[in-house]
């Protein structure tokens, strides 16, 4: 059955289930252009509020989303960070999907990182997933590292056009890194 809460401490973080209060700072988030820039576009609050309903509802179905994080004592809602299955079909679905998106306030200090740490040993430990994967827009440098630091790896081959992006777009090369589960 799935969890309908969700709370993951790491030592500076909470990883946690969405509450109303969030939706306000995802919001802020999701219309800010540096926060958004390797997206097709910054979202609207209709768009922002329908996105993180989704990733409520995801939780309720699968027992993993991308979760709310939370810096304690110091903001409770500082970005996003979990699991996911893409929605669309490439030659390395289906899967699960890491992925991370935190205000620019908290960008270079660990945080993603961090959390992402936290919701890939979730995934092998109590989802049992094999593998986790994890893409952006080959131009995302600051992702690439932080994939890297999780020691994820990326095969050249495993390079992608990304399906729901025109073929001219920027943003439509995508690098995929994996991450097998510990041996």
């Amino acid at each position: 059955m799935p969890r309908l809460t969700f709370h993951l401490a790491t030592p500076r973080l909470v990883l946690r289930a969405w509450q109303d209060d969030d939706f306000a700072p995802f919001r802020a988030l999701n219309a800010d252009p540096a926060v958004m820039e390797f997206f097709p576009a910054t979202l609207t609050a209709a768009q922002s509020d329908a996105q993180a309903a989704r990733m409520r509802q995801y939780m309720a179905e699968r027992g993993f989303t991308f979760w709310a994080v939370e810096l304690p004592g110091v903001a409770p809602f500082i970005g996003i960070t979990g699991l996911a299955i893409p929605s669309f079909s490439a030659p390395f679905t289906p899967c699960v999907e890491i992925g991370w998106r935190f205000a620019t306030a908290y960008w270079g200090q660990g945080y993603a990182t961090e959390a992402a740490n936290a919701a890939l040993t979730y995934g092998f430990s109590a989802l049992g997933l094999a593998e986790i994967v994890a893409f952006t827009a080959a131009g995302n440098l600051r992702s690439r590292r932080v994939m890297e630091r999780l020691g994820m790896t990326r095969a050249a081959a495993d390079d992608f056009d990304h399906p729901l992006l025109d073929p001219d777009d920027r943003l439509c090369r995508h690098v995929l890194y994996r991450l097998s589960a510990p041996g």
